[in-house]
């Protein structure tokens, strides 16, 4: 049972660096790509069916996705639009599953629990795949913040609705206020776990003070955070978020400057590999789909497909509108408080609704029998789901960089992100001062003059170059002249190095101490 995997596993990693290769020489997107690479290797005869485990995406590859979304995500940017995320997370997500199951009642003739568990499963956009294309383009800051703030949240909205819609059709129904209480009881509870949590991990951490063992502390974290509510009938990810956010806000008192480098480059290898299997496994479910058809009604199913498709685009702009404008017809005040986004903005967000593997997974875990009989339309609800994904991954992911640039948003985008640099530049240069000064208080102790004067020179050096940055900055330059130098004259340097590497002038213990320096 393990030998098959090992090779399976092998072959994923292989294919899903062979497509990203190729989706950067030919500017696809990673995402899109690998989804239609595992499409067409689907269908290639002898190919052999890899089925998506559902357990397998929601215990072992969603934690470390969504506790490094949170820790990577501003906690000052996700509490400033609470509101709009929030409205996004829970209250759009409830609104589709609703107008799914009443779409899916009167079109598809289908039962109102088993409507609500394909609107729950089609109701929440990915985490990974809207901010795996949104962050290819310069779009404004709070754009960013509110998609994946809502991608961190509304699984967890929708996998608890799942699974009450599940025990509906299973039981032949349940209690609404029962319901009601177990939510809110899931949500504060994963909260407090996740904040519990993380505020032991980083002591922890903290007192471990070794950058290898707390880099596997920190990888422990997310599972840590989203077994335990799983297990115990929850969903784990507001738990999984909730730890990564507090981390985000609370590590830099706790985590070494050293640690968090390092930290850095393992997550996003992590994260980047997690992200492309999942993509990769998405399109290889095309077989395992088709499978679950018994005796397949091709005409109801496209139906069913087209239509609920339709309905999440167009509830979701709906939806996006009405929470942005509507307060404000009703309620003039409430501009002045809450005033509503740009409409340009306002329908970058309506238009970035795509769905992924969280998706798939739970399609995939609907069981096969409800009591003594066959889960009602299981294949139906497999199939729509699957086409979902399909056309708003590639559908509205091919045509987010024309709708952004029509609405002109990667330009408002570009100036956020130069002004964002130049206070970075100006923050920077005012770091360098007080490191100064603080050096001209310590000249009194017993210290080298020559010590201080090359602290003095090199402190003095970095400010020149921040403050040249700036002007580049300031004169419409992207890039800083003077990096692009430095580049220049660190890669003279090193091949100037491997060169007296190869003729035996460096011994290799010199050689390896030279790589290890970090970059001034």
């Amino acid at each position: 049972m393990i030998l098959p995997a090992l090779p399976i596993g092998f072959s994923l990693v292989a294919v899903t660096a062979v497509a990203a290769v190729a989706a950067q020489r030919t500017r696809f997107p990673p995402s899109i790509f690998l989804v239609l690479v595992g499409l067409g290797l689907s269908f290639i005869p002898g190919m052999p069916r890899i089925a998506l485990r559902p357990d397998l995406v929601l215990t072992l590859l969603l934690p470390p996705v969504l506790y490094s979304a949170g820790v990577g995500m501003s906690w000052r940017g996700f509490k400033a639009n609470i509101r709009p995320i929030l409205l996004m997370a829970v209250g759009c997500v409830l609104f589709t599953a609703a107008s799914v199951a009443v779409m899916a009642r009167a079109v598809l003739d289908l039962s109102w629990s088993v409507g609500f568990v394909l609107g729950a499963v089609v109701a929440p956009p990915d985490s990974v795949a809207p901010m795996a294309i949104a962050k290819r383009y310069p779009i404004p800051e709070r754009v960013l913040t509110i998609l994946e703030g809502e991608g961190l949240v509304n699984d967890a909205t929708a996998l608890i609705l799942f699974s009450f819609a599940i025990t509906a059709v299973v039981q032949g129904g349940f209690s609404p206020l029962a319901a009601m209480g177990d939510f809110a009881a899931i949500v504060v509870g994963e909260i407090a776990w996740g904040i519990i949590l993380g505020w032991g991990t980083l002591y922890l951490r903290r007192w471990a003070r070794e950058p290898r063992v707390e880099i596997i502390l920190a990888m422990l974290t997310p599972y840590a955070a989203f077994w335990l509510p799983e297990s115990l009938g929850g969903s784990g990810v507001l738990a999984t978020v909730a730890a990564g956010l507090y981390v985000s806000w609370n590590g830099p008192r706790f985590i070494a400057p050293a640690t968090r480098l390092q930290g850095f480059f393992v997550w996003d290898l992590v994260v980047y590999l997690i992200e492309g299997v999942i993509f990769l496994l998405t399109g290889l479910q095309a077989p395992v789909i088709e499978a679950s058809l018994s005796q397949p009604d091709w005409w109801r199913l496209g139906l069913a497909a087209v239509s609920v498709t339709i309905v999440i685009i167009l509830v979701r702009f709906a939806w996006v509108f009405a929470a942005s404008y509507l307060p404000c017809l009703i309620w003039p005040s409430w501009r002045k408080h809450n005033p509503p986004l740009p409409w340009q903005e306002t329908f970058a967000i309506g238009f970035t609704g795509i769905r992924g593997v969280v998706s798939l997974a739970a399609a995939l875990s609907i069981p096969l029998m409800a009591g003594a009989a066959p889960f009602p339309e299981r294949g139906l609800l497999l199939l729509v789901t699957f086409v979902v994904i399909l056309a708003t991954l590639v559908g509205q992911g091919f045509s987010f960089a024309a709708v952004v640039q029509k609405l002109g948003l990667t330009e408002i985008g570009r100036r956020e992100r130069e002004a964002a640099k130049k206070r970075e530049v100006s923050v920077r240069v005012a770091g360098i001062n007080a490191a100064l000064a603080r050096l001209d208080r310590l000249k009194s102790a017993e210290l080298a003059p020559e010590t201080v004067e090359i602290l003095r020179r090199r402190n003095n050096d970095r400010r020149t170059y921040f403050v040249a940055a700036c002007r580049d900055l300031e004169s419409g330059e992207a890039v800083a002249n003077s990096t692009a130098l430095y580049l220049e004259f660190l890669s003279a340097e090193r091949e100037a190095l491997a060169e007296l590497y190869a003729d035996g002038a460096l011994e290799d213990e010199a050689r390896h101490r030279r790589k290890a320096q970090p970059t001034p």
